[in-house]
């Protein structure tokens, strides 16, 4: 598996989803969604999963994480709802009709459960895997070690832990029953600080 062999959707919606994300994230976090949604066609390859709507799959990776800008943040919602409802809108000025509209929602709020079924939801599946190996280095032997690191060189982690610790933390303090709340009390920000990745 080679880095140049996976190409991001040339679509309106997916184009816009990464003018979206590079002008609200800091280059860390911009380069964490990338590196999410390539873990996530990484592990889809690997497992040779069919039927992967790849345009939904980058459209959540790239937007999953924007409900934690202060622009997105949301003073009663978990910041992964408030990036769903930023996923829907952008795709419906991309023309999405609503019922795919509601996947890209279902997509980035499901990126935070514990699992996801694949059954239930292989896109959601997919970025569930995808940002926990980025975030802790869960199931990081999904993908092979030549492929990791050729990611890791084009994006580079930077400060993400720093960054993500930071915000979740603050997301966690101001709305603690959400799953913010659950990743800090899980041990988010020691876990980051030893991702095998750093």
């Amino acid at each position: 598996m080679k880095l140049a062999e996976i190409h991001p959707p040339q679509t309106p919606a997916a184009r816009a989803a990464w003018e979206l994300a590079a002008e609200y994230h800091s280059e860390a976090m911009l380069n964490h969604t990338m590196r999410s949604w390539l873990w996530a066609e990484g592990i889809a390859a690997e497992r040779s999963l069919p039927g992967v709507d790849h345009e939904l799959l980058y459209v959540a990776a790239l937007l999953h994480d924007l409900g934690t800008v202060p622009e997105f943040d949301n003073h009663t919602l978990s910041y992964e709802e408030a990036a769903g409802h930023v996923g829907k809108a952008l795709t419906a000025g991309a023309g999405w009709e609503p019922a795919r509209r509601e996947r890209v929602a279902e997509v980035i709020i499901r990126h935070n459960w514990t699992s996801v079924d694949p059954e239930l939801d292989l896109e959601g599946h997919l970025l569930e895997l995808a940002t926990g190996l980025d975030i802790t280095g869960a199931n990081i032997e999904a993908l092979p070690q030549a492929f990791l690191h050729e990611v890791i060189e084009t994006y580079p982690r930077g400060s993400l832990a720093d960054e993500f610790s930071a915000c979740v933390t603050d997301q966690a303090r101001r709305k603690p029953a959400t799953a913010a709340g659950r990743l800090v009390n899980n041990g988010l920000v020691e876990r980051m600080r030893r991702h095998p990745l750093e």
